[in-house]
């Protein structure tokens, strides 16, 4: 092999290799406060018109599926989400205000303050993202 090429081929497998840690590296940075998507069963407020729920797709809105899935009766909570120090993480991993901001976007007449309604399987939830404790 000659040498120019043997110097792009490693250039090339050590540039992979970067991307590849850029990937893994944001997920194993747990440091702050935990975030969690809460899911509690209530009745939607005058004015609000809840999200359909089966009209979301589980791999885009894991927190939320994560937080209903846990509510048996009560308020459910997903897995934790950490941001991770400088904000880094934020730029490569999905979050739960990703999702809260895009049921702002998509559906701004439901959410209010207190977060969005969502209806799943004829019970109507507000999720919400919460700072909590490990």
């Amino acid at each position: 092999m000659r040498p120019v090429t043997r110097n792009l081929v490693v250039a090339l497998l050590v540039v992979v290799g970067l991307l590849l840690a850029l990937g893994a590296v944001p997920s194993l940075l747990g440091t702050g406060d935990p975030y969690y998507v809460t899911a509690t069963a209530v009745d939607a407020p005058d004015g609000v018109t809840p999200i359909n729920g089966s009209n979301l797709s589980e791999r885009r809105y894991p927190y939320t599926f994560g937080a209903i899935a846990a509510a048996d009766e009560g308020t459910g909570r997903s897995d934790a989400y950490y941001r991770g120090p400088f904000g880094l993480k934020g730029s490569f991993t999905h979050s739960p205000f990703d999702e809260r901001g895009a049921y702002e976007t998509q559906y701004p007449g439901a959410v209010t303050e207190e977060g969005a309604y969502v209806r799943l399987d004829n019970v109507t939830y507000r999720v919400a993202v919460v700072r909590g404790e490990s």
